[in-house]
């Protein structure tokens, strides 16, 4: 069982976006695994997973695994058929767990939730399943209910990841015996959570492994498109990933740029 700092990691693009940068892929686990880190979390938010076929979702995974971290999966997907597919895959594939965001767009009382979440997890054991919770992205917050007969009703649920704000949208599911890993970096540390996957870890692991003024860097990346800002800045920092992002993303203008090299140089 994963715990302590992840990275929700970015995934390599090339050719604006349209297609993966495969060779990309290992150095860059390689920069993330240097720092100290104790895995991944895959194709998530940051990884803009959601924007990626399900080929491209596979193959990502797969590159993701040939590194040297542990990996969690990330499967979501609008339906439960291509879910549960992405998740059988993960695990057939040497994944270290599979993180199932709920679909967003329809609302979905909480029996089609347990019965999407069930079925995911169902398609990954004995792999540890965790479910993603991010109320800003999903459009509505999992209710703790579900969480809870989803223990029931599966054998494999390992805990959630947890992007919500303030930690008072967090609490509620730190439930006993469930690992829950705290999405948002300026609430760190969490007491009760068994750690943090974070989006910044993929730009600086180094400072959220150190747990070193991450709600401070967290915000400075947050006033510019953070996928398009967190690839250039790996960038900058020497890490072969391109500043790609797949559309409706956008890249950073001239000026973001200007004002990102800026904060590197006096940060």
């Amino acid at each position: 069982m994963l715990r302590g700092a992840l990275a929700a990691a970015v995934t390599p693009l090339r050719d604006e976006g349209a297609a993966l940068d495969e060779e990309a892929f290992r150095p860059y686990v390689d920069f993330l695994a240097a720092a100290g880190l104790e895995g991944i979390l895959a194709l998530g938010t940051t990884g803009e997973g959601i924007l990626l076929s399900a080929a491209e979702r596979r193959r990502a995974a797969e590159l993701f695994l040939e590194g040297s971290l542990p990996v969690i999966v990330h499967c979501g997907a609008q339906t439960t058929a291509e879910t549960s597919a992405l998740a059988e895959h993960a695990k057939d594939s040497g994944a270290a767990g599979v993180a199932v965001i709920g679909p967003p767009y329809y609302a979905l009382d909480e029996d089609a939730l347990l019965a999407h979440f069930a079925a995911a997890a169902r398609a990954c054991e004995p792999l540890p399943f965790y479910v993603y919770e991010f109320q800003a992205r999903s459009g509505y917050a999992v209710p703790v209910s579900v969480v809870e007969r989803l223990r029931d009703e599966v054998s494999n649920l390992a805990g959630l990841k947890v992007s919500d704000r303030p930690l008072a949208a967090v609490q509620p599911y730190l439930l006993e015996g469930l690992d829950v890993f705290v999405g948002a970096e300026e609430l760190l540390p969490v007491e009760g959570a068994a750690g943090t996957v974070s989006g910044l870890a993929s730009v600086f692991p180094e400072r959220v492994v150190k747990l070193d003024g991450v709600g401070e860097l967290r915000a400075a990346l947050d006033r510019f498109p953070f996928q398009a800002a967190a690839k250039y800045v790996l960038g900058r920092r020497g890490v072969q990933v391109r500043e790609d992002v797949r559309a409706p993303l956008r890249p950073l203008t001239d000026n973001e740029k200007r004002e990102l090299d800026e904060w590197l140089e006096s940060s």
